[in-house]
């Protein structure tokens, strides 16, 4: 009996966790400064390689910033199944509260070229929303 070769499946997950940065922040200028640690796991079952990142980050007036570049944090991770990739970065809006979402570009084994989602997640000064 031949064995089929199994099928190359992609499939990336993205978690999120927020914390605001009193210390970075002026709230008296507008600035309110948050860290994001965005955990990229291959949940597939073939390897695949950061490229790139797109961001939208939106404040509570509706102010948009976009934000496209290569890696993160200065890498390009491959992640092999079951693997993944887990970093800190920061952004700062205009508002006590806001939101982040947008797609890592991606390049599996094969060549085959993906987008994985971030999901949308909330950027908030502690006891702002209740």
């Amino acid at each position: 009996m031949s064995r089929m070769a199994q099928e190359k499946h992609y499939d990336i997950t993205v978690g999120t966790t927020t914390q605001y940065i009193a210390e970075q922040s002026d709230e008296s200028a507008d600035k309110y400064v948050f860290a994001y640690t965005i955990t990229i796991r291959n949940t597939g079952n073939a390897s695949a390689q950061l490229i790139s990142r797109h961001w939208v980050i939106t404040d509570a007036r509706g102010q948009v910033q976009e934000v496209r570049g290569l890696g993160v944090v200065g890498s390009q991770p491959l992640l092999r199944p079951g693997e993944s990739f887990e970093y800190t970065s920061g952004t700062s809006i205009a508002t006590p509260v806001g939101t982040m979402r947008g797609s890592y570009q991606m390049v599996g084994e094969d060549g085959a070229r993906f987008d994985a989602a971030i999901p949308e997640f909330t950027l908030s000064v502690p006891r702002v929303l209740h």
